[in-house]
């Protein structure tokens, strides 16, 4: 375990808690329509951020450390690319007005910091003490891979989310969006608006994907520091990319697929790492070069197919991928 004091945790929550501030202060006095130009520039900035943090954990902690951060990072990159998805999906289902889409992907990427910094110390806290875990997280991740690949042509159905549907029966909701704001107040009764209802919809998702994304990340490095890092950097730049991407996702038809093979992958790593520490130091790991090719390999692969696909037969239209089916429910 690499010794990360506490002034570099402090310090490195800090500037996140600053481009976090930023980023909310900008949607809440400037309400607006994110353009092309300005949704590049933010994800320019984004990604040198996270390149720049990596060269100086690299340079500061060696070699090795640099490179878990930047596989981790990648991991959470393009995990996110699906969040984006499903984001499209809960703003297109709420009809959210674009002037307010900043707001909600900013208030979006908090609670999603907040939850996986939750579960990278639940994460970090079991793998120190059982190492059995790793094959619990192996297991998880190979699952939630064989259900992605299986459900990649499906859409999650935001609408009949159970929390989702809590949120509506339990309060009081306005028709409009009142201006962007969560709560009002309409012929004298306090209400919640839809804005509400859909960041409590983005809460729900976030958590489901911080249930996969950390064992995923986790199975490119043990250092909660690097995990932290390499989840915050992926997230913050989450509300650019969205502007900047959400036109061309459709085109990523394969993305699911590829997606369910890299955590498929990273299970395998994770249960060979329990079974070289639990069973026998003979059993081969992965190292976390190969890792990193591997994962920036197929993400190559599944774009320049998808393009091909999507060049070929313009109909074609890709999906986030479902953890289940929509009429599992249905099959008694």
């Amino acid at each position: 375990m690499l010794e990360i004091s506490v002034v570099t945790w402090v310090v490195t929550v800090g500037f996140i808690l600053v481009l976090l501030a930023v980023d909310l202060v900008l949607a809440a006095v400037r309400p607006h329509r994110v353009g092309f130009a300005e949704a590049t520039a933010w994800s320019v900035f984004y990604i040198l951020v996270a390149v720049g943090f990596g060269v100086w954990f690299a340079m500061r902690y060696g070699g090795g450390a640099g490179a878990e951060y930047f596989a981790g990072y990648i991991v959470e990159k393009s995990l996110s690319v699906d969040n984006l998805f499903v984001f499209v999906i809960i703003m297109t289902t709420f009809a959210v007005p674009e002037k307010h889409q900043h707001k909600v992907l900013t208030f979006g990427i908090m609670l999603a910091l907040v939850m996986r910094a939750a579960f990278i110390a639940v994460g970090a806290t079991l793998l120190s003490l059982f190492t059995f875990m790793f094959l619990i997280f192996g297991l998880v991740l190979i699952f939630t891979a064989v259900q992605l690949f299986r459900h990649r042509d499906e859409d999650p159905d935001v609408e009949n989310n159970v929390v989702v549907r809590v949120a509506r029966r339990l309060l009081p909701t306005t028709e409009e969006y009142v201006g962007g704001r969560l709560v009002a107040k309409v012929d004298g009764r306090r209400m919640v608006t839809p804005l509400f209802v859909v960041l409590v919809a983005i809460g729900g998702v976030d958590l489901l994907f911080a249930l996969d994304s950390i064992p995923a990340v986790f199975g490119v490095t043990e250092e909660p520091y690097i995990v932290f890092a390499a989840n915050a950097f992926a997230l913050l730049g989450l509300r650019a990319l969205f502007f900047l991407v959400k036109g061309l996702l459709d085109r990523l038809v394969y993305l699911s697929a590829g997606l369910a093979l890299i955590l498929a992958f990273i299970g395998v790593k994770l249960i060979l790492h329990w079974a070289h520490v639990d069973i026998d130091p003979a059993v081969p790991e992965i190292p976390t070069p190969v890792s990193l090719g591997v994962i920036i390999g197929i993400l190559l692969v599944v774009t320049v197919a998808s393009l091909i696909k999507s060049g070929r037969e313009p109909e074609a239209r890709a999906h986030p991928g479902s953890l289940r089916s929509h009429h599992d429910g249905d099959d008694g």
